[in-house]
């Protein structure tokens, strides 16, 4: 199928976890229905797609565990030594001791660098899948869901969001889970060794606990708000990167600039606000810990002093009191990532959670062969509840007819399209191929059997190629180019350095308006559909070079029905049976030379622009 700006149905993409045109799964996770509206509901569903690897997790939690027991063993031995070597002046036996101890301390790193390697392809594995999930939603939304989103704040949520539930993937986790061990180990280390000095170090973990929930309540909405300016900043990079031209030829660089500034200030202030939340974390949670080190130091050593204690305790005591605590510091230090990661994947889940262009409506019928009659019976449709585009509009169009829509901007025209490929659905009435309401069709057989070629010419960053094979993906070489012959566009395709396996810039930005717009035909041409669908083709396209493809045209037009969509109504002379769009419904219908003998409003439009060409 040649779909709009040359974008066909996406192929061979891995099965995607998420909710299909049945409403269905496929294999995989299940779909999550729910849109995230809490931190809990968000992480449990950062859940679903890391427990998929739960092998890698498992080997994790081994490494994490072997890490954890070492860390444990050497603040002991530590101690030990103190007593038994250190303080009785025995040297002997403190070598031997010290190179036991740099083993441990060895193989703690190593068991460390290796549950970091683990815990990196696990992570990567989820962000791979929760990125794919994303970017398949992406290809089943409705054009509804462009319409309200720009592009710059998609990329953000594909990118800068996906980002951040990474970063946090690869950190977090680990950190959990060695937190837990560490705290249990330690804590019951530390009861072994003395019970008053473990009570007098849980001192100060009231005191983190409530600072740890104060803040953490206050930096998510902040995080919130950073996540969607950053979006917004996206999107008006991207919009004006794209139309530079349009604000350089109106000489509105100082007016970008102030649009810039403003979203920009915009966003400073909410990372401001953000950042200066959880930057207190780390401050206080080290003060915190200074003191309770401090109380544990002076305690201790005065109990030492009184025999109630070995000195080698104390020491031990230190070491097992700061890995006590630091668990608690580290996780209280990665809310920063923690709040911003949570922000991210929620728009994430936004996107994923958003209904698809299949949910709703069984569309199972298939279409067969095609004889390519099309019907619109009192069809009415608005884009908007308040707006209404068409209104009660009725046409046939036969097998193998050419049908023109023309009339002013914005009547219509486009829109008779939109609802024929079921890009938009309609409000009430009925549109039928070959007798079946398309309502009732499965949405890609149906767009199967349709090409169309839009007055945006969209191409790809990649060979010209390839480019035109979109239209037909098993389609040979020599297919292409006689495709491309047929357009009239081989014999500027030759005149390439390297020909058709020329490498095109993004958008096409190294050919002209026109070429493009011969490469969207030549594609159209490939995908060979039963019904062809031209809207404002050869608009792009000069006199010349569009009275040389007419003939093309008109080859590729025979036995097929097709919609003609011109501005340029010297085009339209042969078609079949013209309709005049104007408010919404169909003014004015016939052959071209029977709408200039009525001197209606077809023949204003064709005298103003024969004036105007003479």
């Amino acid at each position: 199928m040649a779909n709009p700006n040359g974008s066909g149905k996406s192929t061979n993409v891995e099965a995607p976890d998420l909710s299909m045109r049945s409403g269905g799964a496929r294999g995989g996770m299940p779909a999550p229905k729910a849109k995230p509206k809490h931190a809990r509901e968000t992480i449990r569903r950062i859940w679903t797609y890391i427990r998929v690897y739960r092998r890698g997790l498992i080997a994790v939690l081994l490494l994490t565990f072997i890490t954890t027991l070492l860390s444990l063993i050497a603040p002991y031995m530590l101690g030990h030594a103190v007593d038994a070597y250190i303080i009785p002046g025995r040297y002997d036996g403190l070598l031997r001791l010290g190179a036991v101890l740099l083993a441990i301390y060895a193989g703690a790193v190593l068991s460390s660098w290796l549950q970091q390697h683990v815990m990196v392809k696990v992570s990567q594995q989820s962000i791979q899948a929760m990125r794919r999930d994303l970017f398949a939603r992406l290809q089943l939304l409705p054009l509804r869901f462009f319409d309200g989103k720009t592009h710059g704040e998609l990329m953000s949520r594909t990118t800068n969001d996906i980002e951040n539930v990474s970063g946090t993937l690869n950190q977090s986790v680990t950190q959990l889970i060695a937190s837990v061990l560490s705290l249990a180990g330690s804590l019951a280390i530390m009861l072994y060794l003395n019970v008053w000095l473990t009570l007098l170090s849980m001192v100060t973990i009231p005191l983190v606990i409530l600072f740890t929930k104060t803040v953490a309540s206050r930096t998510r909405k902040h995080f919130s708000k950073q996540q969607a300016s950053l979006g917004e900043l996206n999107g008006f990079i991207e919009e004006t990167v794209s139309g530079q031209k349009v604000i350089q030829i109106y000489r509105r660089e100082p007016y970008a600039e102030s649009q810039f500034g403003a979203i920009n200030r915009k966003l400073t202030a909410a990372s401001i606000r953000a950042q200066i939340y959880s930057g207190t974390v780390g401050p206080v949670m080290n003060m915190l810990n200074n003191t309770s080190f401090a109380l544990i130091a002076a305690v201790g050593g005065w109990m030492a002093f009184r025999d109630w204690t070995s000195v080698g305790v104390v020491v031990a005591f230190l070491n097992y009191s700061k890995q006590f605590q630091r668990p608690l510091s580290d996780l209280a230090n990665q809310f920063n990532l923690v709040q911003s990661a949570v922000a991210g994947a929620e728009r994430v889940f936004e996107t994923i959670d958003t209904a698809t262009e299949y949910e709703g409506t069984p569309s199972t019928k298939l279409l067969g062969e095609l004889k390519g009659e099309v019907e619109f019976h009192n069809v009415a449709f608005s884009y908007k509840a308040d707006s209404q585009i068409l209104n009660n509009v009725s046409l046939t169009a036969k097998p193998g007819e050419m049908i023109a829509l023309v009339g002013p901007t914005g009547a219509g025209k486009t829109t008779i399209i939109n609802l024929l490929t079921r890009f938009y659905d309609i409000d009430s009435g009925r549109i039928t191929i070959d007798g079946i309401a398309i309502n009732e069709l499965d949405k890609d057989d149906l767009r199967s059997k349709l090409g169309i070629v839009l007055q945006d010419a969209y191409v790809f960053s990649d060979t010209i190629r390839e480019n035109l094979r979109y239209g037909r993906l098993d389609a040979t070489d020599a297919e292409i180019e006689a495709a491309a012959r047929l357009a009239n566009a081989h014999s500027f395709i030759r005149k390439l350095p390297q020909g058709y396996d020329t490498v095109l810039a993004s958008g096409g930005g190294n050919l002209s308006q026109g070429q493009r717009q011969l490469l969207t035909i030549a594609r159209a041409v490939l995908a060979d559909p039963t019904i062809l669908i031209l809207d404002e083709a050869t608009s792009s396209i000069d006199t010349r070079t569009e009275m040389h493809i007419q003939s093309a045209m008109r080859k590729l037009m025979e036995g097929r029905t097709s919609f003609v969509i011109a501005h340029r109504l010297s085009t339209i002379r042969e078609a079949d049976r013209i309709l005049v769009i104007r408010d919404g419904g169909i003014a004015e219908q016939g052959s071209h030379d029977e709408l200039l003998e009525r001197q209606g409003y077809y023949y204003e439009l064709y005298n103003s622009q024969f004036k105007r060409s003479g």
